[in-house]
């Protein structure tokens, strides 16, 4: 669909929203469905290519008479091509080809193109994707329909938002994988990128504690940008052995990509969340030639288009040619290219360009680690459901498990009193907030003992912190010893199907377009996921060779009491990715809402003593919240930092209800 030339004023007025990087999105699948609408051209996960009107060849020959005299006519010069540029709306017909699907993503009549929230959910009797773009979501649902399983469409889909979601995630980052199959296994996938071995004491430098805050820093921010800030990326390694061992085996490795050349080749509409993160990040995208290079527009189309920055906007038909190479790479020559091949070499390259120590072997043994990417994920119970979640290297698991421990102990029914987001209940759980994120800072890192993380999530500790909680006052932030309580009991996108099997994944760059550092020609971003080790030397979590960052991704399994499915769910958003699932949990078991419900649903989030809310609720209740004795930020009415939370839960009538977080470009599918 046509656009109609922006002003400069109407694109002044563009509101760009921000978001943190981690891309999260959950599948639904039917692992043994048939191949369905196939053969319809119609049905395309790329933007529709123009057409030139085909012309009709003559009937009978012309017939040609022979000039008496030779023209003296002067040469003329052919006329200029007319300048086309292709615009559009990502919508139900633009993305699947099927015109009853009348969702989209932004009013082709708001020149802003600001977000519609709605529409963004739907319910399947087979299966469903939700993903950070309706694009990458679709892509899914074809592998599926085509009798790939839940770990098949699961890694189309992340092959797919490294193209559609750059800013977020890609084959440059990592993340984790959390799995329960039909037969009841469950499984947990580590892809985190690591440290580089010559990563070592004095690797930023130098350092300091800001003591205001408490905090470290690092001078020059090396360990939010460039070559220092990358670690080794997982994903292209996670995404091949979970394929090769819990793949259907009905498709292959290279038709999971191919969806994702298509969409870089063939193109799609850019969405409003890309578009504004490269309004954002507009000054590296100048620094950084390799990164302008993939989203920058030359001098005459930006005059031509009478924009006031030289790159890609909301609507227009984005390629990346270069990514489409580099994904063919993959396709025809496996893993192995991307850790021993051509591209390690360009990864190392462009890495060290940029201030970088990286070496050969870092990419080689990422490779080589195999069966060692696999852990047991973290336990725990809340109500009459099991909770399955994300081990070390990610605090996220063990913080979920505590924090509903700590809401059980402290009672339920009091909570239930209260009512949701109450200004006694925003109280609770800021109270709780508080106290997990002092024992995740204190306790948890990679390599942390197993001992420890079951002493943070016992029952008995849990009620200890809850009887803390005082509904007077507001206390101070401070860790506590799990051990003088210690019992001896003791993802995003997902992917689940109707016959049980789930595969729920959060993956990253980290930062927005994390290092923003591109491996020359290849198309797609580093990440800059050593930004989440401490840059203090004395942490649990400082930097060193081959170690896991912390990390608070957690794609999380909700299973009922007899071990079927109930319910999947994750999130990106840093450390707010910890409440935002565990909110996503309470809102449907605890409060009894629907999945779309529960995560449209209003948050509040926070690390320390700053309440942040989203000013959907009440301003009298946050009045109270303030009178408590609580400090508030208001954060709008939908921030795209209060998570993307992407879930789909096991409804009693047998179907599946899938969410998608109208906060960003998120979308769901069903079938």
């Amino acid at each position: 669909m046509e656009e109609k030339q922006m002003s400069k004023k109407e694109i002044s007025r563009r509101l760009f929203l921000k978001g943190t990087a981690a891309a999260g999105a959950s599948v639904a699948a039917a692992s043994l469905l048939a191949g369905c609408g196939t053969n319809t051209p119609a049905a395309t996960t790329v933007a529709p290519a123009t057409q030139a009107p085909a012309t009709q060849a003559p009937t009978e020959a012309p017939t040609t008479l022979a000039p008496t005299e030779a023209p003296t006519q002067a040469p003329t010069e052919a006329p200029a091509p007319a300048f086309e540029w292709e615009t559009g709306v990502t919508n139900g017909l633009s993305v699947t080809g099927d015109a009853n699907r009348t969702w989209t993503l932004w009013d082709p009549a708001d020149p802003d193109k600001n977000l519609t929230r709605d529409g963004r959910g739907e319910i399947g009797d087979n299966g469903a994707v939700s993903s950070p773009d309706a694009w990458s979501a679709w892509a899914g649902v074809k592998v599926m329909q085509e009798g790939g399983n839940a770990v098949d469409a699961a890694a189309a889909v992340a092959f797919a938002i490294s193209v559609c979601d750059p800013q977020h995630s890609g084959i440059g980052g990592g993340g984790f994988m959390t799995a329960r199959f039909a037969n009841g296994d469950v499984k947990f996938i580590n892809f985190r990128e690591c440290a580089p071995e010559l990563a070592r004491d004095g690797y930023w430098w130098p350092v300091y504690k800001n003591e205001e805050t408490g905090r470290w820093a690092v001078v020059g921010n090396a360990n939010g940008v460039g070559g220092r800030s990358i670690g080794v990326p997982g994903t292209i390694a996670g995404m091949a052995y979970a394929v090769e061992k819990y793949g259907s085996g009905k498709v292959s490795f290279g038709d999971l990509v191919q969806p994702a050349i298509d969409l870089a080749e063939k193109g799609f509409w850019m969405g409003p969340t890309t578009s504004g993160c490269l309004g954002d990040n507009y000054g590296n995208l100048l620094n950084y030639t390799e990164f302008g290079s993939v989203f920058l527009l030359d001098d005459e189309t930006t005059e031509k288009l009478e924009r006031e920055q030289n790159r890609y906007y909301t609507g227009d038909k984005f390629t990346n040619l270069q990514q489409a190479k580099a994904l063919k790479m993959i396709q025809e020559q496996g893993p192995e290219v991307f850790y021993k091949g051509d591209l390690a070499d360009a990864q190392i390259a462009a890495a060290n360009k940029y201030g970088g120590t990286f070496l050969k072997s870092d990419f080689e043994r990422y490779l080589d680690l195999g069966d060692k990417m696999e852990k047991e994920p973290v336990r725990g119970t809340f109500m009459d459901k099991t909770i399955v979640s994300v081990p070390l290297p990610s605090s996220g698991g063990c913080c979920i498990i505590e924090l509903l421990n700590i809401l059980e102990a402290f009672g339920l029914d009091k909570l239930k009193e209260f009512g949701h987001n109450s200004p006694e209940y925003i109280h609770v759980l800021a109270e709780a907030y508080k106290m997990i994120y002092a024992d995740r800072s204190h306790y948890l890192a990679d390599g942390t003992p197993d001992e420890t993380v079951a002493a943070l999530m016992s029952k008995e500790y849990a009620k200890y912190l809850a009887s803390l909680i005082d509904m007077e006052k507001v206390a101070d932030q401070e860790f506590h010893d799990p051990f003088d309580f210690e019992h001896q009991d003791t993802v995003s996108y997902s992917v689940a199907d109707k016959e049980g099997n789930i595969v729920t994944v959060t993956f990253t760059v980290n930062g927005i377009f994390g290092s923003k550092v591109v491996p020359n020609g290849y198309g797609f971003i580093l990440n800059n996921e050593m930004g989440d080790f401490s840059s203090d030397p004395e942490s649990v979590n400082a930097i060193a060779p081959f170690k896991y960052p912390l990390s608070s991704m957690s794609p999380t399994i909700v299973l009922n009491e007899d071990g079927t499915p109930f319910m999947t769910v994750g999130s990106p958003g840093a450390t707010t990715i910890i409440v935002a699932v565990a909110q996503a949990i309470l809102n449907v078991t605890l409060w009894g809402m629907e999945a779309t419900e529960a995560v449209n649903a209003p948050r509040v989030w926070g690390t320390s003593d700053t309440i942040n809310y989203e000013n959907r609720i009440p301003a009298d209740v946050i009045a109270k919240v303030e009178a408590m004795g609580h400090k508030v930020n208001d954060s709008g009415d939908w921030p795209a930092g209060a998570g993307s939370v992407q879930c789909v839960v096991y409804d009693a009538d047998g179907k599946l209800h899938a969410a998608a977080d109208p906060r960003r470009d998120c979308k769901a599918w069903a079938f």
